[in-house]
């Protein structure tokens, strides 16, 4: 009994904290915190919620350093499923915040395990680990974030005339689901293409590429040259996407996250067979923009293979 009461308190209490500290990097809520996409909750929050679960814990267990570093994944995958099945964060944010989150609880986990080896004050340990982040946080808010501009390029090799492989590239029509072989995307639940729709043939034409789950792009061509390049602006319609089809924090073109533009390129490879090009351009407005840009490429490189894929399939038959 008294191991189940010291296991809920030292577990429970950080998972409660996690909360608490969510509702207060809620943008809309409290002026002075600098927002969940922040250095202060994603890589601070999770930190002190280790140390929490570190310091809370009998000293015989947080001596054991195994504990102290793994103990807080415990907390940190109930914390993150609860506000998963409370709907407060969808799949996408999730995947992404798990691999960080749980390395810097673990770190928050180890500085107590040193701490309380060192037989320094416990009490100051608790009050650190709970106020840093809140701490921290207006400091980070008052540093004006410079947008950084990041490229994802793709490519595929089809055998098929360049004009046929052309005509897929301009308008895709409407892709079955059976078709679909987004990977990364698909799993951690962003919208599946459904078909790209173009006026003219010209620059200045005007282009609609549609998902599901009613993400519409606004694209309009700025560069064309028949059978060989198309460059084109993407104005995602951000007024028009509905709450539910992608955190606030992923948003394409809201505050963190916006794509700017794509090309098609198509090059001979080798007699009867030609090298498509795919890249895009995209923005990320984060202080933490190394690691999102890592996870925004991936994501932004997955959903392009996907539609060379299925032009490739469509040109061959």
């Amino acid at each position: 009994m008294k191991i189940l009461r010291n296991s809920l308190f030292s577990l429970g209490i950080p998972v409660l904290y996690g909360f608490l500290l969510r509702a207060f990097f809620l943008d809309d809520l409290f002026s002075l915190a600098a927002g969940i996409a922040s250095f202060a909750f994603i890589v601070l929050g999770p930190m002190c919620i280790g140390a929490l679960t570190a310091a809370l814990a009998p000293k015989n267990w947080s001596l054991n350093i195994w504990y102290s570093l793994f103990a807080p994944w415990a907390v940190i995958i109930v914390f993150l499923g609860l506000t998963f099945v409370l709907r407060f964060e969808g799949a996408i944010c999730l995947v992404m915040a798990l691999p960080v989150f749980l390395l810097c609880a673990s770190i928050g986990g180890f500085i107590i395990w040193i701490i309380r080896r060192n037989r320094l004050n416990n009490k100051v340990n608790v009050i650190a680990a709970v106020v840093i982040p809140f701490l921290v946080s207006p400091v980070e808010r008052s540093i004006d974030l410079k947008p950084q501009n990041y490229e994802a390029y793709t490519t595929i090799i089809i055998e098929a005339p360049k004009e046929k492989i052309w005509e897929n590239v301009v308008r895709v029509k409407e892709i079955k689901e059976n078709e679909d072989n987004g990977k990364l995307s698909k799993y951690m639940g962003f919208p599946r293409p459904i078909k790209a729709e173009l006026d003219t043939l010209s620059i200045g034409g005007k282009r609609r590429a549609i998902f599901d789950k009613g993400l519409v792009f606004d694209e309009t061509v700025l560069m064309y040259e028949h059978d060989k390049k198309m460059n084109f602006s993407i104005t995602p319609l951000t007024e028009e996407i509905p709450p539910t089809t992608l955190d606030e924090h992923v948003t394409v073109g809201g505050k963190y996250f916006t794509v700017l533009d794509g090309t098609y390129e198509i090059e001979p490879f080798s007699p009867g067979k030609y090298k498509l090009i795919l890249y895009s351009h995209f923005k990320l407005t984060t202080s933490f923009n190394f690691y999102s840009g890592l996870w925004a490429e991936l994501i932004m490189k997955d959903i392009q293979n996907n539609i060379l894929q299925i032009i490739k399939k469509r040109s061959e038959h």
